[in-house]
């Protein structure tokens, strides 16, 4: 009988681990397919570390004693690595899919875990580049670079390597400009749409006007400058609008993103986060598994909004052109720039060292200096 017992209570033990490693694959279990990107994403080691003092070894000691002035490496928080270099996607695609769409906004993000810090950097999404991978078919060599996302998602079954339309977008930045994003979250309009809307909305102070007006159109949609409460539909128009220019519109997306970190670190809606992660993983595109969401979510709570920057390149490195796309047969409009100035700038973007680290941003964004960096207000 004791024997029994014995087997028993060893069966439920042994369902219990199983269980629990079960569950821990399930946790650690990306949502989508990897990048594998052809390049290696590994940052240099030493930008996550502090130089030690080198301790003066006596010829007679046998073991060199350790100084008050030594000092131990900084831990990443919230058990995530070093840095983690995400590339951040917005569709503009209106449907619960992500078989098309152009990607609308293309940022580069850097998240460094052990200063507690977030880099933003936007990509214009103009730029003429050279796209890999689907040569064979229809001899797509070139496009946009919005137009890399829309051929490797599976609507055109255009490409046929990893990670689908963010795969086929990562490698097209790396082709072009070195860079090397570990992993990728896209969000397409509707999603968008439905996340302000279930935390509520957002609270938002628009420095300027925004408008669609125009002498032929002086009854279009605008905002006036202040303060004011979106919801889903708002917020995404006032991202989506180009006013000024390409730039002035990253600038709006970049005050509404500041808005929804805000409402989403609040006392009322940070106990609903968790769940709002499971009701929506469904309708992102994403190859970030529950545990590193989780670990960006706890770093989250740890920062404030100076320590998330958003930067661009400068203005005066772009020249609006023209170019033919063979696959719309019609001449485009497209944005002309330096590669190799771009890529130095992205080099540097993900060692850390550009935007200054220890910059400090306090002004207020302009329609006039779209190209300066800024920072989140708490």
């Amino acid at each position: 009988m004791k024997s029994k017992r014995k087997t028993v209570l060893g069966i439920i033990i042994l369902v219990f681990v199983m269980s629990g490693i079960w569950l821990l694959k399930l946790y650690r279990q990306p949502l989508g397919p990897a990048l594998e990107l052809p390049t290696s994403t590994q940052l240099n080691p030493t930008l996550t570390t502090f130089p030690i003092e080198e301790i003066a070894v006596d010829s007679t000691a046998t073991e060199a004693q350790p100084t008050a002035t030594q000092t131990a490496t900084p831990q990443p928080l919230c058990g995530g690595p070093a840095v983690m270099n995400i590339l951040a996607i917005g569709s503009d695609s209106r449907g619960q899919h992500y078989l098309y769409g152009l990607a609308d906004i293309i940022r580069l993000v850097r998240v460094d875990f052990v200063k507690a810090r977030v880099g933003i950097l936007e990509v214009p999404r103009d730029l003429w580049v050279d796209i890999p991978d689907i040569s064979d078919h229809y001899n797509i060599t070139q496009g946009k670079l919005n137009q890399a996302y829309l051929y490797g998602n599976k609507g055109l079954g255009y490409y046929d390597g990893p990670g689908e339309g963010p795969g086929l977008l990562a490698r097209t930045l790396n082709l072009n400009f070195g860079a090397q994003p570990d992993h990728y979250l896209a969000v397409n309009m509707l999603t968008f749409e439905a996340i302000v809307n279930a935390i509520g909305g957002i609270d938002v102070y628009l420095p300027y006007e925004v408008s669609a007006k125009t002498a032929s159109n002086p009854r279009a949609p605008s905002v006036p400058a202040g303060q004011h409460h979106f919801d889903g539909k708002t917020a995404l128009w006032v991202a989506r609008i180009r006013q000024y220019s390409t730039f002035s519109r990253a600038e709006n997306q970049n005050i509404v993103m500041c808005a929804v970190r805000k409402k989403l670190l609040s006392p009322a809606i940070v106990p609903a986060v968790p769940q709002l992660v499971r009701d929506f993983e469904r309708y992102v595109q994403t190859d970030l598994s529950p545990e590193q969401i989780n670990q960006l979510a706890c770093l989250a709570t740890q920062m404030k909004g100076t320590d998330v920057v958003f930067a661009s390149f400068p203005i005066n490195l772009f020249k609006a052109t023209k170019t033919f796309d063979p696959q719309l047969g019609t001449t485009t409009t497209t944005a002309d720039a330096d590669f190799n100035i771009l890529r130095n700038y992205i080099d540097r973007f993900q060692q850390g060292i550009w935007p200054d680290p220890n910059l400090v941003i306090s002004s207020t964004p302009s329609p006039a200096d779209t190209d300066l960096e800024f920072s989140c207000e708490d």
